[in-house]
Order: C-alpha cells, then sequence, then structure tokens
C-alpha cells in the first residue's frame, strides 16, 4: 500500500526534536512550545512510567481535557510500548470504570477538572496510580502531580522497547450507541495508513497550522489533528474548550491557521454566525474538514456561500478505520457525497450476502485497506462478525456513483421497514433542516399499535425561536411521500449527542418507551 517511513509516533516526534528542534510542535494559550521541549517532557514523563512499573502492553488510560498533557501522555506510553487508551471525559464513573476494567488499565491519567468521576476508581478498576493534570489538593505515593513530574525536565534517550508498526498502538472505544462501548485495536499502521491517505489528497507541509478544539478522545481528532500535524511537523492551536466559540474563531485569525477541522455543528454555527468584517481579510483557512456526522444539504449551501476561500471538505469514517474511510477531493467535490475512498482504502457497497450491489444501488458499505482495525478488545465473536475476509463491515447504508463518489444514506440499525418498505431517516431530517428555526433534528422508527414500524421526528430549535407544530407537518406533508410523513413531531429543548455532535438516537428510542409505559 504504503511505504511507510516510521515505526511509531515517538520516532516520529525523535525525528522532528534532532531535525528541526526550534520549530513550534504546539500553541496553547499564551505559550508555545517547539519540538525538542516537546521530546524532552515526553522522555520525562516516560522515565516516570517506566519507573513506575508500566512496561510494553500495559494500558495508559487518559481522561483528559484538550491540553498539553494530553499529547505528552499518549506519546510517552507510546515509547514504552505501552498502549494509550483514550476515554471520553463526558462519561461518568460507572462508565468509565467499566472501560478501565475491559482493558485492563494499569495508570489512569485525569484532568481534576473530572475529579468526581475518576478519584474513586481505583477502588473499583485495577488502576495502580492516577497522574493528575491541573490543581489537585490531596496528593499521596497514588495521587501524582502531572505537573511535578515534569517539573525537572531530563534527557532519557533510552529506549528499552521499540515499538513495530504492527503493534498495538491505541485502544478507542466505541461511543456505545448500542450496548456497551467496544475497544477497537488500532496499530501503528492502522493510523500511519490514514496520515498517508488524507495527505495525498491535502498536500499537507509543515508550513500548515491545525486547530484542536474538538475533544482530544474522539478518533477523528485524534488522527486528523494531532498524529497528522505530528507526522508532518505541522504546528497545532490547542485549544480548551469549545465555549466561547468566538475564541476558536479569535485563534484561528491570529495563529494563523490554515487546517481547521469541525463536526456539523460547528459549521452549522459558522455558516449562520455574524463574523467581524475583517474575518475574510486575514482568514487563511484552505480546509475545512468535517467528519464525525453527515452535513446536512441546508448547511452545505450556506457555508460555501458565507466561506468562499476555503474549501468546505466533507469526509465518512468509523473508529474501526482509524477513522477517515473516504473525504471529498479538493479538486472536485460533489454535494452530499463524502468523496471517493481514501488512497490506499477500498470500498464496496454490498447485499445481505456481501455481494457488491450496481453502481447507484443502496446496499451496506464495506471497508478494507491498512487502516482496519486489529480487532475489537476481548470480543473474539465480535470481531469475526465485524471484519470478514478483511472487509470491515461498517453498518452504514450507502451507495456510490459512477465516479466513486459515496453517498450516505442511513446507519444500518435506524433503517425503518415499514409494510416492507424502506424509510431512510436521514432522508427526512434532511427535508426537516430545510424548515426555518431548525437547528438539529432526528428521525426514528418505532411501532405502531398494530406493530407496524413508522417514523417519529425529533426537533430542536434554534435558540430563542418557536416552531409551529402544525405548520412543520402541514410542510413535511408537502414535501415528503405520504409514507414518509413522520407519524408524531416532537418538539425538545435539546437532542441527546455525544461529544462530537451525533445525535444519540438509542436514547430517544429509551425514553419513548419510557413514556408510553406510564
Amino acid at each position: 500500500m504504503f511505504d511507510y517511513k516510521y515505526n511509531s509516533f515517538y520516532e516520529v516526534l525523535s525525528y522532528h526534536a534532532k531535525e528541526y528542534p526550534s520549530r513550534t510542535a504546539y500553541f496553547i494559550e499564551n505559550r508555545k512550545i517547539d519540538f525538542y521541549r516537546l521530546k524532552m517532557k515526553v522522555d520525562t514523563f516516560a522515565r516516570f512510567l517506566e519507573f513506575i512499573g508500566v512496561k510494553k502492553g500495559d494500558r495508559v488510560a487518559l481522561v483528559v481535557e484538550n491540553s498539553l498533557e494530553f499529547v505528552v501522555a499518549f506519546l510517552a506510553a507510546g515509547k514504552l510500548g505501552a498502549v494509550a487508551v483514550p476515554i471520553n471525559t463526558f462519561l461518568k464513573e460507572d462508565e468509565i470504570a467499566y472501560i478501565l476494567n475491559d482493558c485492563e488499565a494499569k495508570i489512569l491519567v485525569s484532568s481534576s477538572k473530572f475529579a468526581k468521576n475518576t478519584q474513586n476508581l481505583m477502588e473499583k478498576t485495577k488502576v495502580e496510580k492516577i497522574v493528575w493534570e491541573g490543581e489537585r489538593i490531596t496528593l499521596d505515593e497514588n495521587n501524582i502531580s502531572f505537573k511535578e513530574i515534569l517539573s525537572n525536565l531530563e534527557s532519557h534517550e533510552m529506549v528499552r522497547y521499540k515499538p513495530n508498526i504492527e503493534d498495538l498502538a491505541v485502544i478507542i472505544y466505541t461511543s456505545g450507541t448500542t450496548g456497551k462501548p467496544k475497544g477497537a485495536m488500532l496499530s501503528y499502521k492502522n493510523i500511519f495508513a490514514n496520515i498517508y491517505g488524507v495527505s495525498e489528497l491535502m498536500k499537507i507541509t509543515p508550513k500548515d497550522r491545525f486547530i484542536v478544539y474538538l475533544p482530544m478522545f474522539h478518533s477523528f481528532t485524534l488522527t486528523v489533528s494531532i498524529l497528522m500535524p505530528l507526522f508532518f511537523g505541522s504546528a497545532v492551536v490547542i485549544i480548551r474548550s469549545i465555549m466561547p466559540f468566538s475564541n476558536i474563531i479569535k485563534q484561528t485569525l491570529l495563529k494563523k491557521v490554515t487546517i481547521f477541522t469541525g463536526v456539523p455543528d460547528v459549521y452549522n454555527a459558522l455558516s449562520k454566525a455574524k463574523l467581524p468584517w475583517y474575518f475574510h481579510w486575514f482568514n487563511k483557512v484552505k480546509f475545512y474538514v468535517s467528519g464525525a456526522a453527515p452535513l446536512s444539504e441546508e448547511t452545505l449551501k450556506r457555508f460555501k456561500k458565507k466561506f468562499r476561500r476555503g474549501k468546505l471538505l466533507e469526509g465518512y469514517g468509523l473508529s474501526e478505520a482509524s477513522p477517515v474511510v473516504s473525504v471529498n477531493l479538493p479538486n472536485r467535490q460533489k454535494p452530499l457525497s463524502v468523496g471517493p475512498a481514501l488512497p490506499g482504502v477500498e470500498v464496496k457497497i454490498v447485499n445481505e450476502d456481501m455481494v457488491e450491489v450496481a453502481r447507484g444501488e443502496i446496499g451496506e458499505i464495506i471497508v478494507k485497506g491498512d487502516n482496519v482495525m486489529m480487532g475489537y478488545l476481548n470480543r473474539p465473536e465480535a470481531t469475526v462478525e465485524t471484519i470478514i475476509n478483511g472487509w470491515l463491515k461498517t453498518g452504514d447504508l450507502g451507495k456510490m456513483d459512477e465516479d466513486g463518489f459515496i453517498y450516505i444514506v442511513d446507519r444500518k440499525k435506524d433503517l425503518i421497514i415499514s409494510k416492507g418498505i424502506n424509510i431512510y431517516p436521514r432522508e427526512i431530517e434532511e427535508v426537516l433542516m430545510k424548515f426555518p428555526n431548525v437547528k438539529a433534528a432526528a428521525v426514528i422508527g418505532v411501532k405502531d399499535e398494530k406493530g407496524v414500524e413508522v417514523p417519529v421526528a425529533y426537533i430542536e430549535p434554534e435558540e430563542n425561536s418557536d416552531i409551529d407544530e402544525s405548520k412543520i407537518k402541514r410542510y413535511l406533508k408537502e414535501n415528503l411521500a405520504n409514507f414518509k410523513v413522520p407519524r408524531n413531531v416532537h418538539i425538545v429543548k435539546e437532542l441527546p449527542k455525544n461529544a462530537t455532535g451525533k445525535v444519540l438516537k438509542r436514547v430517544l428510542r429509551e425514553r419513548l418507551k419510557e413514556e408510553r409505559s406510564l
């Protein structure tokens, strides 16, 4: 596939620290850190981990907000051949405990900001020590300050174990939209394959600057906004929080960001935002990359009209594919398409028997390439069901045109079959998003009193606006075939979403089930 230059992320860091020591690696708040100092920090933290007994194969879990410490801990674990396990910082104590027990984490690095959900985890798991990022009042032999570990920077060059490119590098837990989350095991090669593929399209150089405000624990952010810039020696602007959003815009201008990554909620907000008059004068962004969930047609139209210089590239992926599968081409894009497969990645649309369907027909998207995960941790049966002859079954329904451009239709599990007719929720959601003052929409399938599955819609209005239920029902009847019109339309203050803004339809189904049982 590719001629891989490095075996591990630490090798990449070592190269830049040696060849370009004074080049800026990260901007954070009013500080910046070059590659030489970054490597010093990583070496010091790796030495600490080694001192407390971390070795090859051990799991180092991270419940850390966006920070330099996240990057340092992640890279330090890899230096020792240990496996980093970034964990969703929005999870509660028992949810985090489940993941720590599932991966048998030995060390936990946690931001003190999340102490409420992490400080008691040693009692529920096999975690031996917690390293605290941020201010932490109570410290002892098992609760250690990250700041103190790095207070005396020393260079510890000795590496007792050099990772192989085929080794397990990171375990990314799926968001758990159905059942308990599963750990997708990603090797160095898996992630490097993604980096090589994306870079062939976008032509990243050391002069590019990325911005990270989406959670670092997410596979999209980790690969595209942290590890890809590291690979090319590009600088990254770290933003601790998405709020206030005006700060993201400010830092994009001040730090001359050229690669802006986001999710549909962000681009929807940007397309409607009142930007200062000077924004377009000083904006250096050449690519706006969108992932994690599909962009609506309305958002695409508004954004392209407002931002004429930079290209909005919508992509598609999943954690099990490290995560990018496809992305629109900078010189050729198609509305509502997520582009052709990434270089080095094969994509097919197949039927239930894994037989490829004709172009334009809907089927399940399957993926093959060096980016496909090693498997699910502790889930051999789930792995065998998901990866067949090297092909990853994504669970997503889509179609492919004659040019190889992919169109996502829906999640396979979200497909509504009403009286033998297929109804695709995303199609209804697209229509809903065109209605005035609709911020977000979700459609789920539920069984009526006769046992027939019917669509039900949920709408989240824009802030400080009202939506007339009778008007939207009339609108739907005018724009959709009768069998697609939702049986009920619920106006809710806020839709349940995960960390990247993807609507959690499982939660909506559970809520509706509870309401019906009352």
